[in-house]
């Protein structure tokens, strides 16, 4: 009887090791994908400081991508409100041969933003470093 307990436990040890094993490669496979994903942005996306985003946004598109409610609340002067969630139905409203300066409440919606303007060949692309959350600029609000 010992042995065939003996033979139960390592039957359940090997496979707590592969269900290890497959976790860590899981763990792994997004770990590296997250940095390539960070690596590539970096050749298209330029975070910019207030002050740097203050520069130039007036000649530039400044979309904040906000929901319509978080918009309402208060927006940077001079910005159209599009949406994230309504991007691929409205990039008709943006042009992709002048720069295009997003701002989210943080950088997360302005990140994939970018992205997605990028895949549709917008080539100068900027967003507010820590979103409407940091801006101490002028606000308007409807």
């Amino acid at each position: 009887m010992i042995p065939f307990i003996i033979e139960t436990d390592n039957f359940i040890g090997g496979r707590c090791m592969f269900f290890l094993y497959v976790i860590l490669a899981i763990i792994l496979v997004f770990a590296i994908s997250t940095l390539i994903r960070h690596f590539q942005q970096k050749k298209y996306l330029n975070v910019l400081t207030q002050d740097e985003f203050i520069k130039g946004y007036r000649k530039a598109q400044l979309i904040d991508i906000r929901e319509p409610q978080e918009f309402e609340r208060g927006y940077i002067r001079g910005a159209r409100n599009l949406p994230l969630t309504q991007m691929k139905q409205r990039l008709v409203e943006l042009r992709p041969d002048k720069p295009v300066y997003l701002y989210g409440q943080s950088n997360n919606r302005s990140k994939r933003a970018a992205h997605l303007l990028h895949k549709r060949d917008f080539q100068e692309l900027y967003i507010l470093d820590g979103g409407f959350k940091k801006w101490t600029g002028k606000v308007d609000v409807k």
